[in-house]
């Protein structure tokens, strides 16, 4: 007979501190969506952006980053880039590939996005930096994991 795997039960300090996550995760998402709408922008046009604000990406980086097929990404580029807030260029390293950049305009609707994400900002501006660092450094350790 063949011996059963049996999945440990998560303690109930665990299980809050992954519900806690997850309703700091959903909070986001949902304030990220509504920053999004001001602009304009749907979720995913926003995403883009903000990773384009940071740096010029191919297509299929964009594509893993976001997580979905670069079909998709295509679309999205084509549609901000119709806004004029990111263009095609090709890519220096290799002319073959093009590459998604935010145009000064883009970059500035990147930023007024990041500005209006006032969920988190408030909070932790009411933690001490020591406390900000903790914070920070235990999700870096939870996402090198």
């Amino acid at each position: 007979m063949a011996a059963q795997k049996t999945t440990p039960r998560i303690d109930p300090l665990t299980l809050e501190v992954i519900e806690l996550i997850g309703t700091v995760v959903a909070r986001y998402h949902d304030e990220y969506e509504d920053a999004a709408a001001e602009h304009t922008l749907t979720g995913a046009q926003a995403r883009l952006l903000a990773l384009l604000s940071l740096e010029p990406l191919p297509m299929r980086r964009l594509a893993r980053k976001l997580r979905c097929e670069p079909s998709n990404v295509t679309g999205i580029v084509d549609r901000l880039e119709a806004r004029g807030l990111v263009e095609r260029r090709p890519d220096p390293n290799d002319r073959r590939v093009k590459l998604a950049a935010a145009t000064d305009e883009g970059r500035q609707v990147a930023s007024g996005l990041r500005d209006s994400l006032g969920f988190a900002r408030e909070p932790l501006a009411a933690l001490s930096t020591a406390e900000r660092e903790s914070l920070r450094d235990l999700l870096r350790r939870m996402l090198e994991a």
